[in-house]
């Protein structure tokens, strides 16, 4: 067993070794290829992905990336292309060609069919050169030194390497375009995800009834019975105007009381936690989910515009509405 450990552990170290020297070797190319990316999907073009074998798993994963963020993509069966699928093209698509050799017999042949459209070409390939690297108008570098296989033999290092950078080249085309949550909720409803997604904090929020809220001089005791009226483990406290001053929880007064066990009657503001976190209730509830396991909280006070609290998010509430 602690044979097959040490094995497992060499193949991991020899795919990291190669996605640094990856990391090291990235270039100007590399900003080149988003560019033109960038360009196609803003003249309302598609990105076209080709590759064959396991270079067809990654680049139908790329595809799928793309598409997941916004950047319309297909993902074009060599074989079906040459056979009828060409028609999916227009001028002014972009094409992305993967191909470990840069020499894929397969490859080639649609090579002529996509520059009469005129598409601009990026190459994934460590054939360097190679007839698709001479053809591409930029090439980027998927060399390895050695497969993971302990035989050098099975593609395993190599696709790990067009994996990670077809992954890069997706978020940084990401960043570039500005693609912001709300736009990936629309491409994502369905799940727990889209549901994070699509759901406004003022949807899960507790208020009314299910809000505990008390003054700065409230004692204690009313500050938990309130709480446990509304079946809350937090009270928000505000002040006469309605501004927020602050949070009393369940966990302040059990760290307040095993210091000192008589402060039933004295005012919840000496036990408050002041300028609590908090968050607008017109953000998605996804924030909510990163503000929580940011802040490390567990009751997170909403606010509105105006900086008025108006409710509060429990994390209870996200397990229960599916939300996580």
């Amino acid at each position: 067993m602690t044979n097959h450990r040490e094995k497992a552990r060499r193949v991991i170290q020899l795919e990291i070794d190669e996605l640094t020297r990856l990391h090291d070797r990235v270039d100007e190319s590399f900003g080149k290829a988003v560019e033109l990316m960038r360009t196609c999907l803003e003249g309302r073009g598609k990105i076209i992905v080709c590759g064959v074998g396991k270079s067809g798993s990654i680049g139908r994963k790329l595809a799928a990336t793309l598409n997941s963020t916004g950047a319309t993509c297909v993902a074009l069966d060599v074989g079906d292309a040459l056979h009828g699928d060409l028609g999916v093209i227009d001028s002014g698509d972009l094409a992305i060609m993967l191909s470990a050799s840069g020499e894929t017999v397969e490859l080639l042949a649609l090579l002529p069919h996509l520059k009469r459209f005129g598409l601009p070409l990026i190459a994934l390939t460590g054939g360097l050169p190679s007839t698709l690297s001479r053809n591409a108008d930029v090439t980027l570098d998927t060399r390895v030194q050695q497969e993971a296989c302990p035989l050098n033999l099975a593609p395993t290092s190599s696709t790990t390497v067009m994996l990670v950078l077809c992954d890069a080249l997706a978020m940084v085309l990401l960043e570039a375009r500005g693609f912001q949550q709300e736009d990936f909720a629309r491409l994502h409803p369905g799940g727990s995800l889209g549901r994070a997604l699509l759901t406004r904090v003022s949807d899960v929020m507790r208020c009314g009834p299910q809000m505990a809220v008390v003054s700065p001089t409230t004692p204690v005791r009313e500050a938990l019975e309130a709480m446990t009226r509304a079946r809350s483990g937090a009270a928000v406290v505000t002040l006469e105007d309605g501004g927020l001053a602050g949070v009393f929880t369940h966990g302040d007064f059990v760290r307040a009381f095993q210091r000192d066990q008589a402060i039933a009657e004295r005012a919840v503001e000496e036990y408050m936690t002041r300028r609590p976190v908090s968050i607008q209730a017109d953000k998605l509830a996804a924030e909510v989910l990163a503000t929580l396991e940011k802040c490390r909280v567990d009751d997170l006070v909403v606010i509105d515009a105006e900086g008025k609290p108006v409710g509060m998010v429990d994390t209870q509430d996200l397990t229960r509405l599916h939300l996580v």
